[in-house]
């Protein structure tokens, strides 16, 4: 297993979407071709699955030097009410474009920290959204929260606001570690806010974690595990960490790379918190989480309902996904958009009553065939071959796949490609034989993370 991790770990999508961001149509999509399939994807979905919201809320007090998101580093909470003001513009923009109220199955509030922003805040944003909206049949609200920056006062509202799930980034316990990533805070304070979670009547409570981070160590590792494991979240998400300076900058060369665990070294960590989290009851779902029996994500996989899109993994699919607030990214199925990223851009296109898209792609007949078998992959760890693939495709697809096959990571037979136990860590690098975007650009800098 070692001389196969060593050679397979290589630079590669996380597969959110399909096509990845780096080879969406260099010419961009057009703004009116985005409408007509945010309107063609509502029309057919709306009344049978309802859509999805992500709202991105990118302000953060602090930054954490691991941190590969779209934020905005301030202490002034004054910028909280006009930045909300601006979303609910952007969501009017697109209550107007449809002839009926959307019915809204899943809403996420990422970041940045959405807790850096006041109850009565959350509350104008949520309500707001619902002045012109209606809850699908079955609901779905969560948030990401930092356990130093949330109060059981917005624990509360948000909950009271229809919210039963919520993510908490701990990432590592360890001081070394902490202190390296500019994210210092207490198992006591984790505990509090979890706590307070279960108090309030939570349903599921999601813990991160990442692994490879500069300064983890096996004993550090562990600790950081058993204390997650202690407070027994029913949903654990365990990332690679995607150190990617030359993308983001400044913000993740708080550390040397000479301090980050490599190869090996750091999927020991990997596969020694998957066994720990295998002996307190965890089952493992698709990439990078894992969750317990009696969580909607292990139910979904187990009822072939898991999804993938840029919220990470879903219990359960919608064609429309509207990203709202700066840098949020759109999938209508047929195309993606993404939001400017800078605050100041994005406020400026809103009040002018443009929606604020700065890039896309409109997603070929092609694009949405290789989508399927990527969701299937990431999602079943499966794929059948009728979905959609000609002949000459499909066996340039196993030409591409015959190394892995050769090492025993997967299984081809006339109707499916199966991933095999030994091949899970593997899927990313599975995925990359199916796409033909990835082999056409051969892209000559380094753009993606490593696999493992």
């Amino acid at each position: 297993m070692k001389n196969l991790i060593q050679k397979y770990n290589i630079p590669g999508p996380r597969y959110t979407s399909y096509p990845t961001v780096p080879f969406w149509d260099k010419k961009g999509i057009d703004l009116n071709d985005w409408k007509r399939t945010v309107v063609k994807s509502f029309d057919e979905s709306n009344d049978i699955e309802g859509i999805s919201l992500y709202i991105h809320l990118p302000f953060c007090e602090s930054l954490c030097t691991f941190c590969a998101c779209h934020k905005k580093i301030t202490k002034r909470h004054e910028v909280e009410q006009p930045y909300i003001d601006t979303v609910l513009k952007e969501w009017d923009l697109y209550c107007d474009m449809f002839d009926s109220r959307p019915k809204i199955r899943e809403i996420h509030l990422g970041g940045g920290t959405p807790t850096f922003f006041s109850s009565e805040n959350l509350k104008k944003l949520i309500n707001g959204i619902f002045k012109r909206a209606d809850k699908f049949k079955v609901f779905d609200f969560s948030y990401e929260g930092h356990p130093n920056h949330t109060s059981e006062e917005q624990l509360q509202t948000l909950y009271d606001l229809g919210s039963r799930r919520n993510s908490f980034g701990i990432q590592d316990y360890d001081p070394i570690v902490q202190k390296a990533i500019h994210r210092v805070q207490s198992f006591e304070q984790v505990k509090r806010v979890h706590d307070l979670s279960r108090k309030i009547g939570y349903e599921s409570i999601s813990h991160d974690l990442i692994f490879g981070l500069p300064f983890q160590t096996e004993e550090s590792i562990r600790n950081t595990i058993k204390n997650t494991i202690a407070l027994k979240p029913d949903r654990i998400a365990y990332y690679s960490y995607a150190h990617v300076p030359w993308i983001k900058g400044v913000g993740q060369r708080g550390f040397d790379d000479n301090d980050l665990p490599k190869d090996t070294e750091k999927r020991h960590l990997y596969e020694l918190g998957k066994q720990l989290f295998f002996d307190s009851g965890y089952v493992e779902i698709g990439m990078d989480h894992f969750a317990l029996p009696s969580d909607s994500l292990h139910k979904a996989m187990k009822n072939k309902k898991l999804h993938r899109n840029f919220m990470g993994y879903t219990a359960g699919k919608t064609e429309l996904m509207i990203g709202l607030g700066m840098s949020s990214i759109s999938d209508s199925w047929y195309a993606f958009a993404q939001n400017e990223k800078d605050v100041d851009d994005y406020t400026e296109k809103v009040n002018k009553g443009i929606l604020p898209i700065f890039r896309g792609h409109l997603l070929t007949e092609t694009d949405l065939i290789i989508r399927k078998h990527i969701l299937n992959l990431m999602c079943n760890l499966e794929t059948e071959w009728n979905v959609g693939l000609n002949n000459q495709i499909k066996n340039e697809i196993i030409e591409r796949l015959q190394e892995i096959i050769d090492d025993g990571l997967i299984e081809i037979t006339e109707n499916k490609v199966t991933i095999k136990e030994e091949g899970r860590m593997f899927v990313r690098n599975i995925c990359m034989a199916f796409d033909l975007r990835l082999i056409e650009n051969k892209p000559e800098t380094r753009i993606f993370s490593m696999t493992i």
